[in-house]
């Protein structure tokens, strides 16, 4: 589960990040929990954010995929595409996540896909689509992050707690 898959980063981002000497791939990581958990980004923009995420190991107790899961890897998806859109100088922090849960899924991968409703200078929702590996939609969810400014300690004490994957500042 640790091992890390090349990231799609745009190259104006990589160029961005390490020119303020960030560390790109534990940037826009899964996170501990998305990594516990077997989350790999694949691709990641501000105008999309793929990733996948096992089933086997997020499960509930019958067996199927735990809803909760998919809200880790739609706030994972949603989140990173925030971070890209509010770019190094904004910290992405998760206020609101919905989740509609379709159908159950007992086995193999699942892919979320998120996609930009509303993009501005504070806030950034993202419609995250979680499908399984017959392309059968499994899940649709809505993350709308505050975009705060970074500081150099990355204090984000006065506000919501962090996304996954955003309690590093740039």
């Amino acid at each position: 589960m640790g091992e890390q898959h090349t990231t799609k980063f745009p190259q104006e981002v990589i160029d961005e990040y390490a020119a303020l000497g960030v560390d790109l791939p534990a940037l826009f990581s899964a996170g501990h929990l998305g990594d516990r958990m077997g989350v790999q980004i694949v691709e990641a923009s501000a105008e999309r954010v793929v990733g996948t995420m096992p089933v086997e190991g997020n499960t509930q107790p019958y067996g199927l995929l735990h809803g909760g899961a998919s809200a880790v890897l739609a706030e994972t998806l949603g989140s990173v595409g925030s971070m890209l859109h509010g770019g190094s100088t904004k910290l992405a922090v998760g206020v609101d996540l919905n989740c509609t849960h379709h159908r159950g899924v007992r086995s193999g991968l699942v892919t979320g896909v998120a996609t930009p409703v509303h993009r501005g200078r504070s806030t950034a929702t993202y419609e995250i689509v979680i499908s399984d590996e017959h392309g059968k939609r499994v899940c649709t969810a809505r993350l709308t992050c505050m975009l705060r400014p970074a500081t150099t300690t990355g204090d984000t004490t006065d506000g919501p707690g962090t996304a996954p994957g955003n309690n590093t500042t740039a």
